[in-house]
């Protein structure tokens, strides 16, 4: 990519989710688009674990709660997430990673965004054939010696996405938000069609070398 699109993606920005089941590089590519719009890659799940051990006053909150075995109620969760939206490096766009995961929580993101005046561009989800992923996860669990992530586990987890996600991922699509990509392959292959994705989506540039570094 010449210096002068990199710089034009990341002048343009951008606000996208990602969301792809477990094991889909879901991660990895959150931090390419990151890197290629000059925008903030946004794990809720991150978000949780920095207050946690930063024991902040919102992560000794989550800790009570998941230490009491109960769900983070949206309420906290939206708060946690309109909080990181408003830092600076959030300005120009963000990719938000984890989150919405239920439709009060779409709907607090809208209400949100309208009022910032910035409406939400597109929804990438990442599509894998869910037994390549087992397959590929329970390979990776036994080389990491993780004898309790076992087949049943992860093909729970993969369960828990999809019936989780469904709901939303159809609300996207009736906005015309929603991109599916081709999760199997190569980094570089999945960042490849993403980018070019976007593209048709009329959302940056296809070539994907400024995210290569």
């Amino acid at each position: 990519m010449s210096t002068t699109t990199a710089e034009s993606n990341i002048a343009r920005g951008a606000r996208l989710l990602i969301v792809g089941p477990p094991g889909a590089g879901k991660g990895t590519q959150a931090k390419r688009i990151g890197a290629t719009f000059g925008i903030p890659d946004i794990s809720t799940g991150d978000i949780f674990r920095f207050h946690i051990t930063n024991e902040t006053e919102l992560g000794l909150r989550v800790k009570a709660i998941v230490a009491a075995g109960d769900y983070v109620p949206d309420s906290l969760t939206n708060e946690i997430v309109a909080s990181r939206l408003d830092e600076a490096d959030a300005a120009n766009g963000f990719l938000l990673d984890g989150y919405p995961r239920t439709l009060e929580q779409v709907h607090y993101l809208d209400a949100l965004l309208e009022k910032k005046g910035q409406p939400l561009e597109a929804v990438i989800r990442l599509v894998a054939d869910q037994e390549e992923l087992i397959v590929r996860l329970t390979k990776r669990a036994h080389e990491q010696g993780r004898a309790d992530d076992t087949e049943e586990a992860i093909r729970h987890r993969q369960e828990v996405y999809l019936r989780e996600t469904a709901p939303l991922v159809e609300v996207f699509r009736e906005r015309g938000l929603l991109i599916d990509v081709d999760g199997l392959g190569s980094v570089d292959e999945v960042g490849d069609r993403i980018s070019a994705a976007l593209q048709a989506a009329g959302i940056g540039s296809a070539d994907s070398a400024a995210v290569a570094s």
